[in-house]
């Protein structure tokens, strides 16, 4: 009859005690707040505290992913804000009246950048699924732009 309770009691302070171990040690507290800051999309943050949380203990696995992720993100994020740059450009070479064949190729070679950095990118499943998509539609107006100024 002891040894009913005293099995899941040892399973209880074993349980206990990895979970004091987790929230003590620092680098799965760093963790924790890499894996804070990823997921409100401040990946820059995420990534240097999941480096920290690395450097200190190489077998934290939580680090490494959200390190790894972290880095998905910022590529993503990255081809983003030069997709954004890009067009600003565009239109500014759009506005014109008469575009020149020079402003032709700048557009050109735009285009085509931004094209085969998509292929590049290579999201995971817990890529945040709206910079994916937002990515994918900057792609997809830049391959129609490509189509355009290619005629």
């Amino acid at each position: 009859m002891k040894s009913r309770y005293l099995f899941p009691l040892i399973a209880f302070a074993l349980i206990f005690t990895m979970g004091i171990y987790f929230l003590i040690n620092p680098s799965y507290e760093k963790s924790i707040e890499a894996k804070y800051y990823f997921e409100i999309g401040e990946y820059d943050d995420a990534y240097a505290l999941a480096n920290e949380a690395f450097s200190m203990d190489v077998y934290n696995r939580m680090a490494a992913t959200i390190m790894a992720q972290s880095k998905t993100s910022l590529k993503y994020v990255q081809y983003i804000n030069q997709a954004k740059i890009y067009f600003t450009q565009i239109n500014e070479i759009a506005m014109q009246e008469n575009i020149s064949d020079a402003d032709r190729a700048r557009m050109k070679i735009m285009s085509e950048i931004m094209v085969n950095s998509y292929v590049k990118l290579a999201p995971s499943i817990i890529t945040d699924k709206e910079l994916v998509q937002e990515a994918k539609k900057y792609h997809d107006d830049f391959e129609k732009l490509l189509e355009k100024v290619n005629r």
